[in-house]
């Protein structure tokens, strides 16, 4: 776990990572709203924020926005991509320490990081900053699985990116996240998404993750070769759809 140093291994990739990881879904908005009542003046906290991408949706609904993220980098890129919404205020902190107030959120958020906090620090932390009647969301965008690309793009990543193995054995099964917010009732909700490359952009898809193998890797060449080769076969019209499954796991958990 220590040997993937999740507060930094992102540092090289930021520029990457803010062009091409995908943003979220405004079904995924609609939902909290419409299901669980989530409204503009409700005060929150994306923790492991990245560079801003859950935190602008939220910023957009109108919400006081916490974004913590531990990543000087990151951070950084966050505070210039988000510097225009005056409701948004960067925390240097992590989620086993965010530094926010006890009882102060009225929702914490998890943008594709989850997987990186270490799970019992956590917890204890997230029931010291929710409020009363908190609400926690975890969200992940996955690849999709049953598409033609992602599945040869599943097995191009298990051949070139060593790293690949490691970090998905990270990503915390449904059980487990269910006990996670024990003793509440755990919901979900899943919702499609999507973003549309050329090869210039799948090529900085891949580099933004943390597993990728650098260009001082011995076989990045290849490896940009066999990317070459899946895009010119699935792509049509020099465009390139990159489907996800963009989940929701839900709690109000009693602190």
């Amino acid at each position: 776990m220590s040997a993937l140093q999740p507060t930094k291994r992102f540092s090289d990739r930021v520029a990457d990572y803010v062009r091409y990881r995908p943003d979220y879904p405004v079904s995924l908005l609609e939902y909290l709203i419409n299901t669980y009542g989530f409204h503009p003046q409700q005060v929150v906290s994306d923790i492991g924020m990245g560079t801003g991408l859950l935190t602008q949706l939220l910023l957009k609904h109108g919400n006081q926005v916490y974004g913590v993220e531990p990543n000087a980098d990151m951070r950084a890129a966050a505070e210039g991509y988000l510097q225009t919404y005056p409701n948004f205020e960067s925390i240097d902190g992590q989620a086993e320490a965010t530094t926010l107030e006890t009882a102060s959120m009225d929702w914490i958020f998890a943008g594709q990081a989850f997987h990186w906090f270490e799970r019992q620090a956590t917890r204890r932390e997230f029931s010291r900053i929710l409020k009363p009647d908190g609400r926690i969301a975890l969200i992940w965008n996955q690849r999709l699985m049953s598409d033609p690309f992602q599945s040869a793009y599943e097995q191009f990543l298990a051949t070139y990116a060593p790293d690949y193995a490691l970090v998905q054995q990270r990503r915390p099964r449904t059980a487990a996240l269910a006990e996670f917010f024990a003793p509440a009732t755990m919901e979900t909700a899943s919702f499609d998404h999507h973003q549309v490359f050329d090869f210039d952009g799948l090529k900085g898809r891949l580099l933004s993750c943390s597993y990728a193998p650098t260009q001082e890797s011995a076989n990045f060449t290849e490896m940009m070769e066999q990317l070459r080769s899946l895009f010119n076969h699935y792509s049509h019209q020099n465009q390139l759809f990159f489907r996800y499954t963009t989940r929701l796991y839900y709690a109000q958990p009693i602190t």
